[in-house]
């Protein structure tokens, strides 16, 4: 990890602490807007993981661990881990949820090869004052992060460039769909989709990685 991500984990984590301790475990506690909106982007990742439902989940950048609780609901047996940069964070999840031997909470990035599936929800929105190429090179290897992570496929969303540009606010990072697709088809394989009907300003995409191919990316060629 280089200095510069360092320093973009730092201030991630210290905004994150401070929504929590001002909206407790909360969808505002994890900067969503409600309820219904949180699910709907849990929602989305079940496409990953309907067919799969022992697979094991890293959750990263879980939060309070609001992911678990709608998992089982949703049928899904399989090992969780969640994993978030605020100690405060996995504090809460292990408040709220406990632990087991089919879920627990560990402070940190995403580890390489933790479970069959990764998943990132709302992990590259928020800037916090990193300059532009800064923050594209932590983007880039946060998406590789998450594919090393997954051994069998990894799922992540962002804000779209396709929302309205006089309601994006400059602390946010939106991203271009189709570019960011074509660069995951490029490293990852074709075994990718792109969710973009789902209502709100945002896209998910989901990567499945074949048993043959190493979750080590392949290089883009320039």
């Amino acid at each position: 990890m280089t200095g510069s991500d360092n320093s973009i984990l730092d201030a991630v984590r210290g905004y994150y602490s401070a929504r929590l301790a001002e909206h407790g475990t909360t969808p505002r506690g994890v900067d969503w807007k409600d309820t219904d909106s949180q699910h709907l982007r849990h929602r989305q990742f079940l496409r990953l993981l309907a067919e799969d439902p022992d697979a094991s989940v890293l959750d990263v950048g879980c939060g309070y661990g609001d992911f678990l609780p709608f998992l089982r609901a949703a049928g899904h047996r399989g090992r969780y881990i969640g994993c978030d940069v605020a100690p405060a964070m996995v504090e809460a999840a292990r408040r709220l949820h406990g632990e087991s031997a089919d879920h627990s909470f560990v402070e940190g990035p995403a580890m390489a090869g933790a479970a069959d599936y990764a998943i990132g929800s709302g992990i590259m929105n928020v800037i916090r004052g990193a300059s532009p190429t800064a923050w594209a090179a932590y983007v880039e290897s946060t998406i590789e992060a998450l594919a090393r992570a997954g051994t069998k496929g990894f799922g992540f969303n962002m804000l779209s460039l396709n929302s309205d540009a006089d309601r994006r606010r400059a602390d946010l990072h939106y991203a271009d769909p189709p570019t960011t697709l074509a660069t995951c088809i490029a490293r990852y394989g074709r075994h990718v989709a792109l969710l973009q009907d789902y209502g709100l300003w945002e896209f998910t995409l989901l990567v499945r990685q074949p048993a043959s191919q190493t979750a080590s990316p392949k290089p883009v060629a320039p």
